[in-house]
């Protein structure tokens, strides 16, 4: 196809057809059209490029980290660890956050450092726990392999860039989305898509236990920062806002997909949902920043269950994206 009748068919049949030809998921039905920067519109070729890159190890220094080192889909789009683990093994401080549907966030990161994708997208392969590759190095890298240049000549109409590499690598980021989930056919209409556990657990989510006043929205986050009572020095938002209030908090994720994306919290200290729902009823620890919406919910121990069942079996979507690694340039 050439590439203005890729254009063509983007504006004819949107981002659905464009997922279609490039192999993976189109927009969760229910949730808002997402939107893409002006100076980064996706096509079938760019889609499939950031694929390519973000399963790359050759992006990091020892060539075996990739993205989907961090961001595993067979882990949620996470790893299944406490924290990040970089080159040579080492540990970062933090979990890593899914991927899933950040295509709908406002900020990017636990602390929300990055706006965009594209921004986002290449934080990980300066850090020095993480990927360890200056910026300038890399791209000198990939100029090297003849496959890579074939790609961005045919996507950007240049050799490989850093500027390439972030906008190829977001608009992948943005086909990795989950949504019509029993929950979502359960309030569509369907009575039978949840179970009368799940069912329960789900007017104890959005009534007594409140979950809603932060895991809000198609997405179940208000995409703000909240400290939720996490032991630690982690001091979060506030390293980014100077502000006192956010000392100690982070972004609520998307709690689509949740049971896959264990363990919990930004810093991973939290191994099931179980752990989860059970430090909310408590109320979390003290701390002098704890948001309002943290307080003791009394809930009995069915009531947790019903809660941890309502997430599990209400939020997995039934065709969750498990992509593939691709071939990569040579």
């Amino acid at each position: 196809m050439s590439r203005s009748k890729v254009v063509l068919s983007a504006a004819i049949f949107g981002m659905a057809a464009l997922a279609s030809a490039a192999g993976v998921a189109a927009e969760p039905k229910g949730f808002p059209a997402i939107l893409h920067p002006e100076n980064n519109k996706p096509t079938p070729e760019k889609i499939a490029l950031g694929k390519q890159l973000f399963f790359d190890g050759r992006l990091s220094a020892d060539n075996k980290v990739s993205c989907a080192t961090c961001h595993d889909p067979e882990k949620g789009f996470s790893n299944g660890e406490q924290f990040a683990t970089g080159v040579e093994g080492q540990k970062g401080g933090r979990n890593s956050p899914t991927v899933i549907n950040s295509a709908f966030h406002t900020f990017q990161f636990w602390d929300g450092r990055a706006k965009t994708l594209e921004e986002q997208a290449l934080g990980p392969i300066g850090n020095p726990i993480e990927m360890n590759m200056k910026l300038e190095d890399v791209v000198a890298k990939l100029n090297k392999i003849e496959g890579y240049k074939k790609e961005f000549q045919k996507v950007f109409g240049t050799d490989v860039t850093s500027e390439g590499m972030a906008k190829a690598i977001a608009a992948y980021e943005r086909t990795i989305l989950s949504g019509d989930a029993p929950y979502d056919r359960f309030k569509a209409g369907d009575k039978t898509a949840l179970s009368e556990a799940a069912q329960r657990g789900m007017k104890l989510f959005f009534g007594k236990a409140n979950c809603v006043a932060c895991h809000s929205g198609h997405n179940f986050t208000d995409n703000a920062f909240h400290n939720i009572g996490i032991a630690g020095d982690d001091h979060g938002r506030h390293v980014i806002s100077k502000t006192l209030g956010d000392k100690g908090s982070f972004k609520t994720p998307t709690l689509r997909e949740i049971a896959r994306t264990g363990p919990y919290m930004h810093d991973g200290s939290m191994k099931t949902l179980e752990e989860v729902v059970e430090h909310y009823n408590k109320g979390g620890n003290a701390h002098e920043q704890l948001d309002e919406e943290i307080y003791a919910l009394k809930l009995t121990k069915e009531q947790m269950a019903d809660i941890v069942t309502f997430m599990k079996e209400g939020l997995a979507c039934d065709s969750y994206p498990d992509h593939k690694a691709p071939e990569l340039p040579k």
